[in-house]
């Protein structure tokens, strides 16, 4: 069975979606993110993963406000990514009762941050963030790519401790074109970790397609948005 994380998005405090991560090709879906995360806890939804785009870009958290909303209206547990590079910013983010932090340019600028963090705060709180592509790591809310592979990267952060892995193929991501499925399972494989799918879910075939390779989570964004993937089903289906 397979964990699947609604995204929520948030950019100048809206719940929003990017394409291939473009800060220019941006959608609005929704002013109140509160509202949308209560939404899809009400369809059954028993994680949620939330992404500061602001905070992305600009190094620190942004939409922190929202973030702390939303923690205050839901009963599941959250996890959040973008602009969390200190260990300030991680107890900062649990501090307003968010489960899970998702740490990525750092990961790869300076691994060993990762492993004091889950020594500290443990392997269940710190995530790392794995953004790629063409099979090397993105950084800086993806707009540079560095010489580290993907693999090489998880196998580091597995040594260390970490658990959870959020894998996200760039190419593929808001733009519903199936995520990249074969990588993920890869990295599966040879890490046996938690690798939670990212980018390009558009479909229920993409989700059985993952559950039946043995990958761990899926985070589904714009397809929800979008209604070509109903969550009630998906989650009857696949996590359940």
């Amino acid at each position: 069975m397979m964990q699947l994380y609604p995204a929520i998005d948030l950019k100048n405090g809206q719940c929003v979606r990017l394409r291939q991560g473009e800060f220019k090709d941006i959608t609005v879906y929704s002013k109140s993110p509160e509202k949308v995360a209560a939404y899809w806890q009400q369809q059954g939804a028993s994680f949620l993963h939330l992404v500061d785009l602001d905070g992305a870009l600009s190094g620190h958290s942004v939409n922190e406000p929202v973030i702390r909303e939303i923690a205050k209206n839901v009963s599941i547990p959250i996890q959040v990514g973008g602009g969390i590079r200190t260990r300030s910013d991680i107890e900062a983010m649990l501090s307003l009762g968010v489960s899970r932090v998702i740490i990525g340019t750092k990961a790869v600028e300076n691994p060993e941050f990762l492993k004091e963090m889950t020594e500290m705060f443990g392997s269940d709180a710190i995530v790392a963030g794995v953004d790629a592509k063409d099979g090397f790591v993105a950084i800086e809310g993806w707009e540079q790519v560095s010489r580290v592979k993907a693999s090489d990267l998880c196998l580091r952060m597995r040594d260390y401790g970490i658990k959870h892995i959020v894998y996200t193929d760039i190419s593929r991501d808001g733009m519903l074109s199936g995520p990249n499925v074969e990588a993920t399972s890869q990295l599966t494989k040879t890490t046996g970790l938690d690798i939670i799918a990212s980018g390009g879910v558009s479909c229920m075939e993409d989700l059985r397609q993952l559950c039946s390779q043995g990958i761990k989570g899926a985070i589904i964004g714009k397809a929800l948005y979008e209604n070509r993937i109903n969550l009630k089903e998906a989650i009857a289906k696949f996590q359940d």
